[in-house]
């Protein structure tokens, strides 16, 4: 399965609508930098204000961009079952070599109830899935029972964790499928995830520096603790500054900032305050990147 780092693709917007040609150019520096993968209409490319026909359409988009350079794996969540289906089936029409499904927000459903929904997309598709805690935005844990027990499933292949809690990354990888994959779902937990036999990160910070998020990771693959810790510790002040306010605004600022497209949202994300923005800048230069 995919190893090492693979980017959660920030979504340009320009007069409303996606940016195609800043997207474009978005994926080629993502391959360039040398990531193992993109995914696309996640939490960072929000795809809580995506339409459902603009989620499918930027996900056939960046598929067609990426010209099987790099996997693709979509984000195809939704709260309702039937909707992360159709999303799901969508991106395997598109071509996508997987889906990222975030557990079902809002509905605060019963262990058995997140197993079920998961269940429920891996039988209506062939496509590899890989299943999102974050319970900071769902409100809802998937234990690790469930996660083992969703291991057995063939084509759920792996978990985003974001629970925060390094105690349950380690039950999780004691306790599923031997080749069950396990990503950190948090820049700054990388090394830690990693260094307990987590396969990689899909990550935040490498929308701006793809190159030395896929060395951190590499290092860490090979099994070269001091090198990543190395890198680990050169990249924490950008990755704290992803989380001056709630991602994904500090990182597409960033990318304005850097002319790599507009400081666009759709509400109710707005721009980033004065203070923060400045804070980002500092960062930034201090990285060279402005």
């Amino acid at each position: 399965m995919w190893t090492g780092c693979l980017t959660a693709l920030v979504t340009p917007f320009r007069g409303g609508e996606i940016d195609r040609g800043a997207l474009a150019a978005l994926v080629e520096a993502q391959i360039a930098g040398g990531v193992q993968g993109l995914v696309p209409a996640g939490s960072t490319g929000e795809a809580a204000t995506l339409t459902h026909d603009e989620h499918i359409a930027l996900v056939r988009e960046v598929v067609k961009l990426a010209k099987g350079r790099v996997p693709v794996i979509a984000g195809a969540g939704s709260n309702s079952t039937a909707e992360a289906v159709r999303l799901t089936r969508a991106a395997e029409e598109a071509g996508a070599a997987g889906a990222l499904l975030i557990s079902p927000y809002y509905n605060r459903p019963t262990q058995d109830g997140i197993y079920h929904h998961y269940a429920s997309v891996a039988e209506a598709t062939k496509l590899p899935l890989v299943v999102y805690n974050i319970p900071g935005r769902t409100a809802s844990n998937i234990l690790p029972a469930t996660i083992a027990r969703l291991s057995q499933i063939p084509n759920v292949v792996g978990v985003k964790e974001a629970s925060g809690s390094l105690a349950q990354v380690l039950e999780v990888i004691a306790t599923s499928a031997p080749d069950f994959a396990v990503y950190s779902g948090d820049d700054i937990l990388t090394l830690p995830i990693m260094a307990a036999g987590g396969k990689g990160v899909i990550a935040v910070t490498s929308n701006l520096v793809p190159r030395l998020m896929v060395d951190l990771t590499e290092a860490l693959l090979r099994g070269d603790l001091a090198r990543g810790r190395g890198l680990m510790h050169e990249l924490l002040p950008l990755m704290q500054a992803m989380g001056l306010e709630v991602n994904p605004i500090p990182v597409k600022t960033a990318l304005a900032l850097m002319g790599r497209c507009t400081e666009e949202f759709r509400l109710p994300l707005t721009c980033m305050a004065t203070a923060a923005r400045e804070r980002l800048e500092q960062v930034l230069r201090e990285y060279d990147l402005l």
